[in-house]
């Protein structure tokens, strides 16, 4: 069987989708491109892809509702490929849940090794979910599965807790990393993985994402904790059952 993966390109700039179908296909990747966001979503219909590259400027729907909705599918990753290079466009991209947003213009070679990573953490991610050896996290009175990429359980006293929430992938990945490493520091660049850019807030807006689900109190947070200058925390201790 084979093992190429699939990569739908969304961008209403042809030239945009021949240069990076290009590259991807040079790669090794399958690659489908489509200049509107109707024509995606009839693809979609049809097939998925295991990666969406999207641009935020499509002539006929709001790029960030676009994302947003590709996030919603847990079996896909996103990256978002814009000109706007604002700090909001960031921020409101990776907290819909993007996996990576990169701006025009690029540098194709950085587009293939962001790709690489992000399939390089997906086929971890899969390995874990795998059910013959998938296990429970347990700390601080949740219990999380990585293998739905639910949590359930709760804090006692909290209000919203107990009702339980669904991750994405991107916020799933950020508490593997940190379940694994419990009562450790791990650093930004761990966090970061091999990414390419140094831009980072990433990191900071996804951990702010996890916190609103795992912390009573996500502006004063006591499960993960800021070590400033340096990294994140877990602070709880982590049984898998």
């Amino acid at each position: 069987m084979s093992e190429r993966r699939l990569i739908y390109i969304i961008d209403d700039e042809r030239d945009i989708c021949d240069i990076v179908s290009r590259e991807l296909g040079a790669y090794g990747f399958d690659v489908e491109t489509f200049l509107t966001g109707a024509q995606l979503k009839k693809a979609l219909s049809v097939r998925s892809p295991d990666l969406c590259i999207v641009d935020l400027g499509l002539p006929d729907m709001d790029g960030i509702e676009l994302v947003k909705s590709l996030c919603e599918q847990a079996n896909m990753g996103v990256v978002i490929l814009s000109g706007r290079d604002s700090i909001t466009d960031r921020v409101l991209g990776l907290e819909l849940g993007a996996d990576d947003y990169i701006v025009k213009p690029f540098i194709p070679r950085e587009l293939i090794a962001r790709v690489n990573s992000l399939f390089r953490r997906l086929k971890k991610n899969t390995h874990e979910n795998d059910t013959s050896v998938i296990k429970i996290a347990q700390f601080a009175g949740w219990r999380y599965d990585p293998s739905t990429l639910t949590l359930s359980g709760g804090l006692s006293g909290d209000s919203d807790a107990g009702e339980g929430a669904e991750f994405s992938s991107a916020e799933h990945e950020l508490l593997m990393l940190l379940l694994h490493s419990p009562r450790k520091i791990l650093s930004r660049d761990q966090l970061l993985g091999e990414r390419v850019s140094p831009f980072d807030r990433s990191i900071d807006v996804r951990m702010s994402r996890v916190r609103k689900k795992i912390e009573s109190n996500p502006k004063h947070p006591t499960l993960i904790k800021t070590v400033y200058g340096v990294g994140y925390i877990l602070t709880a201790d982590v049984e898998w059952v």
